[in-house]
């Protein structure tokens, strides 16, 4: 960071000494540490390092706390810990070393403050790994140290050759050190230097190129519930937090059955994904988090729930989904009843179509979500129309089983003989959500 802060500050034109201030501000700023679980030998050396190749007294592996980058020793060796008690560790050691203010030592960073978070892969480190690091360490940031993590980057910025381990280097920008963000985002052409991922607001959300009000017919859901159209379905919020709770119970009892089927029809993650999401929305629900009063605010909250939590496809399409349905909603003439809510869980579904090219009969969850809606629709969004609905999706998926080739997906790589006799497992999971629906409105 200090030789990017440096080279930024040069490359905007100031002198020397200027360019000095900011380097110095900078490494003034900063605390850093790195763990290891292999060591480096320096090519040329006339033996190999092999300090932590040897296992302890219980036959366990170790890895070392603090290592330097040349193969250095560091502050202890232990046996091996998980990526979340490896982030503890380093946060522990880096806010107990601190740093110097008015010839006092205090803590590098305090809750409230924003970071600039650099964690660097020291060579050896797979991308999956170096990932799980850096989620353990803001998540640790964020939610136990009460920081904001605004600028995270990560990458093989100061590599050791084929050193296994890692190192994070944390900058609070307050005082002089936010003045230092400029160069520090300033655009270069190292190779080793990824580009910044900003993070604005509270930290959880990311400034990306493409915001989402720029996408066609969606929204990010900031509307102010002062200008929405009234809800004219009575007891809205408890019953769409029944909803939410029964829904979520079934997707997460779901997992192991469209994991099975994922396995033979997709890459196995369907399940996994599904629970993730489903877990989301529960934490939220029993928080608070998720603003029932109204379905147009509900249905974005539920597309951030999804954003946050479930990756791959599906995850994208539910989430433009639930982004279509809360802009449908905010702008329904005369008051929100259920058959509102039908129209807008219709056009929810259309929009998971256009941005995802497939259609029913493509077997993807379209093929249950199509035929529900059309349903629900057709029916005014009545209660008695949601149960066909609920049928006419759980047909829907049993349906794919029979489909011999799929338009979209990952079953889009696979042959006749895989896929006859398994049912598209994101098909299953809308007809699971549908059923548990049914179970608390009827």
């Amino acid at each position: 960071m200090v030789h990017k802060a440096a080279g930024g500050a040069a490359g905007n034109g100031l002198d020397l000494k200027l360019v000095l201030n900011v380097a110095q501000t900078v490494a003034n700023s900063i605390g850093s540490m790195g763990v290891a679980l292999t060591a480096v030998t320096i090519p040329g050396a006339d033996s190999v390092n092999d300090r932590l190749s040897k296992t302890n007294e219980n036959g366990e592996s170790m890895m070392e706390i603090g290592l330097g980058i040349h193969g250095e020793a560091g502050m202890r060796q232990c046996p091996l810990m998980t990526c979340d008690e490896i982030a503890k560790e380093m946060l522990k050691t880096i806010q107990s070393y601190g740093r110097e203010i008015d010839s006092k030592i205090v803590p590098l960073y305090k809750p409230g403050d924003e970071l600039l978070v650099l964690v660097n892969n020291l060579g050896g480190t797979s991308n999956f790994e170096m990932s799980l690091l850096a989620r353990s360490l803001v998540s640790q940031l964020e939610d136990d140290a009460k920081c904001k993590a605004t600028r995270v980057l990560v990458g093989s910025f100061m590599t050791s050759f084929d050193m296994q381990g890692a190192s994070v280097s944390i900058m609070p920008l307050v005082g002089d050190s936010k003045h230092m963000l400029p160069y520090i985002d300033a655009t270069t052409t190292a190779t080793a230097w990824g580009n910044v991922d900003a993070w604005v607001g509270d930290g959880s959300s990311r400034q990306s190129d493409i915001e989402i009000n720029e996408v066609p017919g969606l929204s990010s859901g900031s509307n102010e519930s002062s200008s929405l159209p009234p809800v004219l379905v009575e007891n809205f919020a408890s019953i769409a937090s029944s909803v939410l709770a029964q829904c979520s119970k079934a997707l997460i009892e779901a997992e192991p059955l469209l994991t099975k089927y994922d396995t033979i029809v997709g890459d196995a993650d369907c399940g996994i994904t599904m629970e993730r999401g489903a877990t989301e929305i529960s934490k939220r629900l029993e928080a608070g988090k998720l603003q029932l009063d109204h379905p147009s605010l509900l249905f974005a909250d539920l597309a951030d729930a999804v954003s946050a939590s479930m990756g791959g496809t599906s995850g994208i399409l539910l989430e433009l989904m639930f982004r279509k349905m809360s802009t449908s909603l905010s702008s329904s003439d005369g008051g929100i009843t259920t058959k509102e809510l039908a129209i807008a869980f219709r056009a929810g579904v259309e929009a998971i179509s256009f941005y995802g090219g497939a259609q029913e009969g493509s077997r993807t969850m379209l093929d249950a979500l199509f035929p529900a809606s059309s349903v629900i629709v057709s029916g005014g969004g009545s209660i008695a129309s949601v149960k066909e609905g609920a049928e006419a999706g759980r047909k829907g998926a049993d349906s794919t089983a029979e489909m011999d080739h799929a338009e979209a997906g990952r079953s889009n790589y696979l042959s006749k003989d895989v896929l006859m006799g398994t049912p598209d497992p994101g098909a299953v999971a809308v007809a699971v959500v549908l059923e548990a629906m049914i179970k608390v409105i009827s």
